[in-house]
């Protein structure tokens, strides 16, 4: 049986390196899909069968952790590796409370990507060695709810996505055209975001979002 991969990273350089290692590594796995974006993820998702999805935590348009939560939210079953040059605490149990099976540090994802995918394929966790520490018994099942809480208080997912394109420079108008929304709805969406995280400038808005991992520098 082949593992359908779809490889998600907005550096070509590292999917071709990725897609190598694997080509070269494994005779049951292929990579069937690729994308540079969250948004090219999810359109993917539609028109092809994919088992594991290596998702780059840190991408333009639409985050690894925003689009992985799109994808598990719509199929519980849904099995994602988030791929990432975090490995803080505070990432991996973010990523692992929306239900995310496996987090490869990209230093060491060549070493450790076709375990990685044949464990999550197999309904396993995988993590990289130098993070598996941070997984601590107990925690996979309180995240769940903890991340419910947590977007009760702050962001809706769309708020979510409003944030990562101010913080990218996109004006309201671009994000308007982008989400295909109204513009006075997308001003709506930054006054609530500035209400409810209690920030009222555009720098302080960027800081906030690649603190928490919803753009990147």
């Amino acid at each position: 049986m082949t593992i359908k991969v779809l490889l998600a990273d907005d550096h070509p350089v590292v999917r071709d390196g990725l897609r190598y290692v694997v080509e070269n590594k494994s005779d049951d796995i292929k990579i069937a899909a690729e994308a540079s974006n969250g948004q090219e993820v999810l359109q993917n998702a539609e028109g092809t069968a994919i088992d594991v999805f290596i998702i780059d935590i840190s991408m333009p348009i639409l985050n690894g952790l925003d689009t992985a939560e799109r994808l598990i939210t719509k199929n519980a079953d849904t099995k994602v590796i988030i791929l990432s040059i975090h490995g803080s605490r505070n990432f991996v149990e973010k990523a692992l409370g929306i239900g995310v099976k496996g987090y490869l540090l990209k230093e060491s994802a060549t070493e450790d990507i076709v375990q990685a995918i044949h464990e999550v394929h197999q309904g396993r966790y995988f993590l990289s060695p130098a993070i598996s520490k941070f997984v601590v018994n107990g925690f996979v099942g309180k995240s769940r709810e903890y991340v419910r809480k947590e977007k009760i208080t702050k962001l809706t997912q769309r708020e979510r996505e409003v944030l990562q394109l101010i913080a990218e420079g996109f004006s309201s108008k671009e994000i308007q055209r982008h989400l295909k929304l109204s513009l006075n709805t997308v001003l709506v969406h930054r006054k609530n975001i500035m209400h409810k995280l209690g920030i009222h400038k555009q720098a302080d808005l960027v800081r906030y979002a690649i603190k928490e991992g919803i753009c990147k520098l």
